[in-house]
C-alpha cells in the first residue's frame, strides 16, 4: 500500500511539473538561446524577447527607412579631414540560416533593425569611403546576428564580416601583408557595432560599468589593432532632451561618446571619438566629431532614377 501511495504521489508531482511548463509556454513568453562569455567559458543564457510597443511598430514598420546625414570631422594620418556621414536605419526580415536579408517569408526569419553607416572624406588627393552594417534583432534578445565592414581608398581596400553562430566567426581581408587573409573565432561579448542599434531600440538596456567589448571594425582595421575583445567602461547620462552614452577603452586610449534624443525614437544627434591618430613620432591624440544635419523617412530604394538626385539636397549632401 505504501509503495502504491508513493507511486501516485510521483505521478501527481510529474503532472504538476508538466502543467507548469505548459503554462509558461502559453503565457506568451518567447525565449531565445544565446551564447555569452562568462568567466572565460561559454554559457547558454535564456533571454526573453522584448515586446514591441505600438509606438515602435508605427515608426519602424511604416515601409520607410530613416536616413540621417552628419557633418563629419575625421582625423586621418594625424590631420583633420572634413567629410560627411550617413546613418540608414531600417527594419527587414533576416534569414536565420544564411544570415542575409530574407527573400521570402519563413517561420524562422528573424526581424532585425539594420544599420548601414557610411563615411566619406578626402586625404589629400585621394578619397576614403567607409561602410559598416549591423543586423540586430528588434526583440533585443541576442547579439547582432551579423556585422560587415569595408573601406576603400586608392592604396587598396579592406573588408571583414562577423557572423553570430556558436561563437563569433570572423573573416577579414586586407591589402596589408601583416593583416592579409584571416579567419578566427571570438567568444561572445558586447560588440561596439551593435550598440548603435540598441540605442534606437532601448537605450536603458545599454551595458553600463566594466565589461568586455569588441571595438568597431572600422577602428580595428584603420588603426591596425588586433581584432579581439578589450576591457571597457561605459556610462549613460541623461541631460534633459539629450542623452549621452560614453565608452572608455583604457588600453586603447580611446573614448566614444554617442549623443541621442532622450525620447523615442532616440535619434542619433552626433558623436565624438577620441583616439591616437598617425604613426610613430607623428602620432597624437585627436577627436573625430559628427553633428546631425537632417533626418528624413523615405523608401529610398524606390527612388533610384536620375530625377531623384535632387532629393539629396534635403539631406544636405
Amino acid at each position: 500500500m505504501k509503495k502504491w501511495i508513493k507511486f501516485e504521489l510521483a505521478i501527481v508531482l510529474f503532472a504538476i511539473v508538466v502543467t507548469t511548463m505548459d503554462s509558461c509556454k502559453e503565457s506568451g513568453v518567447e525565449e531565445n538561446k544565446d551564447i555569452a562569455l562568462n568567466e572565460g567559458t561559454k554559457t547558454t543564457i535564456e533571454k526573453p524577447k522584448k515586446k514591441l510597443s505600438q509606438e515602435f511598430k508605427e515608426y519602424w514598420y511604416s515601409g520607410q527607412a530613416e536616413i540621417t546625414s552628419y557633418a563629419l570631422q575625421q582625423p586621418r594620418y594625424g590631420q583633420m579631414r572634413d567629410g560627411h556621414a550617413v546613418l540608414v536605419f531600417v527594419t527587414e526580415p533576416f534569414s536565420a540560416d544564411k544570415q542575409v536579408k530574407a527573400d521570402a517569408h519563413k517561420s524562422d526569419n528573424i526581424p532585425v533593425l539594420k544599420l548601414n553607416s557610411t563615411k566619406k572624406y578626402l586625404t589629400g588627393v585621394y578619397p576614403y569611403s567607409i561602410m559598416s552594417s549591423s543586423f540586430y534583432p528588434v526583440h533585443d534578445n541576442a547579439h547582432a546576428l551579423k556585422i560587415t565592414f569595408s573601406a576603400q581608398e586608392w592604396c587598396g581596400q579592406v573588408y571583414a564580416q562577423l557572423n553570430n553562430r556558436d561563437q563569433f566567426e570572423v573573416m577579414s581581408h586586407s591589402y596589408f601583408e601583416s593583416e592579409a587573409d584571416q579567419n578566427l573565432t571570438l567568444d561572445k561579448v558586447t560588440l561596439e557595432n551593435e550598440l548603435w542599434n540598441k540605442i534606437r531600440i532601448d537605450p536603458k538596456d545599454l551595458p553600463i560599468g566594466d565589461f568586455k567589448i569588441v571595438p568597431s571594425m572600422e577602428y580595428i582595421r584603420l588603426s591596425h589593432k588586433e581584432l579581439k575583445s578589450y576591457n571597457a567602461n561605459a556610462s549613460l547620462t541623461e541631460n534633459g532632451e539629450e542623452s549621452e552614452y560614453l565608452i572608455v577603452y583604457p588600453e586603447l586610449q580611446r573614448t566614444l561618446k554617442i549623443k541621442f534624443s532622450t525620447a523615442f525614437p532616440y535619434t542619433i544627434e552626433g558623436w565624438t571619438e577620441t583616439f591616437i591618430s598617425g604613426y610613430g613620432e607623428g602620432a597624437k591624440t585627436m577627436t573625430s566629431k559628427a553633428k546631425r544635419i537632417k533626418s528624413i523617412k523615405s523608401p529610398y530604394w524606390q527612388k533610384n532614377g536620375n530625377e531623384h538626385v535632387s532629393l539629396r539636397d534635403s539631406l544636405g549632401l
